[in-house]
């Protein structure tokens, strides 16, 4: 398609606003409450300014491959995707400990720094975390608000509901799935692939997909066909998302270079060098991943270790294979050629992205 799918009918932009609006609304109820809690609005702005936007890009042209017709209601009930994006992101860099987000100082970071910077009593850390779990449990809030005020009428509010509860769910599943087997330690791939299906593939891509595609009243076979391409992609997406972590460019990325091997993510590059390293390298991982302290020679080391033991290789290969599979799948499209170019560009945009 000649337009970006990402910018097709002005659709960033719409989604911006309509997250702006509903976040103006609500914090002139949070300022009849206390002046004291718009940081926590604050702090959720910030992070609402940044991103792909991917999942109500999903859920957008999922309902346009089932033939529906764009309207403001839509849009915002694809928006509110963003607010559950935000809650899952906020909330996985307390887990992970994560300083930074997209560049920034992470949520739990900022809430530490105020409590520091104010000499207030009691643990500065603690503080952060606690305030960072209430600005992403206030995400999770506003996430169902927009999407029950969005407009819909109420058929389609009850099928994309449907969806939607069943998303909540899997994501949750699949969080604690990870945060699992970060303390389980040798991740085996057939449990990373596991982590992976439900941490990421359904929640980002299948899940949005088969939201907005119901709001649009679509067929068993046409969710099954989303399903084929969402669920191809989303592993393919993730698996980028993994490479990114330890190869990536910090500048780009806006995190530390090797931030996942500090922070010891159990993933598919993980699992398949726990299964094909040679001895030396297994021990070399196993006492190094997880080190907060790891020194950018070291960081190196593991990466050199990495790709000589194929997981690199492995990774990539396996983000190509997905990769074929979704695009494949699209083939039974042809009925909507709008919606099917802009989720061959998304594919492509997910899969050799570099942030």
């Amino acid at each position: 398609m000649e337009i970006h799918p990402l910018d097709a009918n002005g659709l960033r932009e719409r989604i911006q606003l309509s997250l702006d609006n509903f976040v103006s609304d609500h914090k002139a109820m949070m300022l009849a409450v206390s002046p004291d809690t718009l940081p926590l609005v604050e702090s959720l702005e910030g992070l609402l300014a940044g991103g792909k936007r991917l999942r109500p890009a999903f859920a957008y042209w999922g309902f346009h491959a089932a033939g529906g017709k764009d309207t403001e209601e839509v849009l915002r009930a694809c928006a509110s995707l963003e607010f559950l994006q935000a809650c899952a992101l906020i909330h996985d860099d307390v887990m992970d400990a994560s300083d930074t987000r997209r560049g920034k100082p992470a949520i739990h970071k900022q809430f530490e720094t105020r409590h520091t910077s104010n000499q207030w009593s009691g643990s500065a850390k603690l503080f952060g975390e606690g305030a960072a779990i209430l600005v992403g449990d206030l995400a999770l809030s506003w996430a169902d608000e927009m999407l029950l005020t969005s407009g819909l009428k109420t058929d389609e509010l009850q099928r994309a509901k449907n969806v939607y509860d069943i998303m909540r769910t899997e994501l949750m599943s699949g969080q604690y799935l990870d945060l699992l087997e970060q303390v389980r330690g040798d991740i085996t791939v057939a449990r990373a692939e596991t982590v992976i299906r439900f941490k990421s593939a359904k929640y980002t891509i299948e899940r949005p997909l088969h939201l907005g595609a119901a709001i649009a009243g679509a067929s068993p076979n046409l969710m099954q066909v989303l399903t084929d391409y969402g669920l191809a992609l989303g592993e393919a997406f993730q698996l980028r998302d993994d490479l990114l972590g330890v190869f990536g460019d910090s500048s780009i990325t806006g995190k530390p270079t090797g931030d996942d091997l500090r922070e010891g993510k159990q993933t598919m590059l993980i699992a398949f060098a726990n299964s094909n390293a040679g001895a030396s390298e297994k021990k070399y991982l196993f006492d190094n991943l997880g080190n907060f302290a790891l020194t950018g020679d070291e960081i190196a080391e593991l990466q050199k270790l990495l790709i000589s033991c194929g997981a690199q290789e492995f990774v990539e290969n396996r983000i190509t294979s997905y990769l074929d599979a979704a695009l494949a799948s699209l083939d039974a499209l042809s009925e909507h050629p709008e919606a099917k170019a802009a989720l061959i560009e998304l594919a492509i945009l997910a899969t050799k992205r570099s942030a």
